[in-house]
């Protein structure tokens, strides 16, 4: 099940810029993920989620603004650092920003990285130069795209890189991770093999990435870290209300907010949105709907 149009949740101007930039024609990845970085840091700072009053909230979106135009700014500054060179073919273009990103500028991925929440933010892996795989494609893909590379980001099974060239023809897969190694046919499914315990490669898993789908995989691996975590409850939640902007979204998102608003203390806005969601789920899963009316209720007891 997937969600379309619907309420902005705790809607305010970052998350209303997040919810247009995503339903643009051809959206903008390093955008999109800038604000992922925004909505974190600001609550990361204290600053309160949807300020109405004046200065607090010109002062936020200020902050914001930013944060943004610098993320946009140095991946510009990145991309003028390439070397021109006329005609590259796509190993070419790999090995020029290995040697840029990888070595000179030393961005790439550790096992310890996995364990941070910055390394899914994008402008701290700008400032960083480490992070996940994901957000390292994304600094790999935004600055070869700047540049005039023919690039595009590859959802593999457990482990993101990018391909340069035609997706159907001549092309190179690189790894940002690995400080951007060109893959062969043996390193690919190595690494496959290794981030999911022995899955085959599929044709299928090699095609592109659109943007919509890269960063709900980002915020995907935001819940994921804040969900191992009870006491970022907080972060899950933004993470899953950044989601729900997207126009598509798994609809259970919907759900895991209710569930958030219930343990973090606000049991009738959980409740509301269990019975809400209820009602979407009933005509085609009656059982699941029961169920999480039984949540609902349940939410409701513990005010008494």
């Amino acid at each position: 099940m997937t969600g379309g149009e619907g309420p902005v949740p705790h809607e305010d101007a970052l998350r209303r810029r997040f919810a247009e930039a995503a339903r643009e024609p051809r959206p903008d990845l390093a955008l999109l993920c800038l604000l992922i970085g925004a909505e974190a840091a600001r609550h990361g700072t204290g600053a309160r989620n949807g300020a109405q009053d004046g200065t607090a909230g010109q002062e936020e979106y200020t902050a914001a603004d930013r944060l943004v135009d610098e993320g946009q700014a140095e991946l510009d500054r990145l991309a003028g650092m390439l070397p021109y060179e006329r005609g590259r073919t796509p190993r070419q273009w790999a090995r020029a920003l290995e040697k840029l990103l990888g070595d000179r500028l030393g961005f790439r991925g550790a096992a310890s990285d996995y364990q941070r929440l910055e390394s899914s933010l994008l402008p701290r892996v700008l400032r960083r130069r480490r992070g996940l795989p994901i957000l390292l494609a994304v600094v790999w893909t935004e600055v070869a795209r700047r540049a005039g590379a023919p690039v595009y980001g590859v959802a593999l099974p457990g482990h993101f890189v990018v391909g340069f060239g035609d997706p159907g023809g001549d092309h190179v897969l690189a790894d940002p991770f690995g400080g951007g190694t060109p893959l062969g046919e043996e390193e690919l499914s190595a690494l496959v093999a290794g981030a999911t315990g022995g899955a085959p490669l599929s044709a299928a898993s090699l095609q592109p990435a659109g943007p919509l789908e890269t960063v709900l995989r980002v915020l995907n691996n935001i819940r994921a870290w804040a969900g191992r975590r009870p006491e970022q409850t907080g972060v899950r939640l933004w993470a899953v209300e950044l989601s729900l902007l997207l126009p598509h979204h798994p609809g259970t998102l919907r759900f895991e907010r209710a569930q958030l608003l219930v343990e973090r203390g606000d049991f009738v806005g959980g409740a509301r949105e269990m019975e809400e969601y209820a009602d979407v789920v009933a005509a085609m899963e009656p059982n699941a709907a029961e169920n999480i009316r039984r949540a609902a209720r349940a939410a409701r007891a513990r005010l008494n």
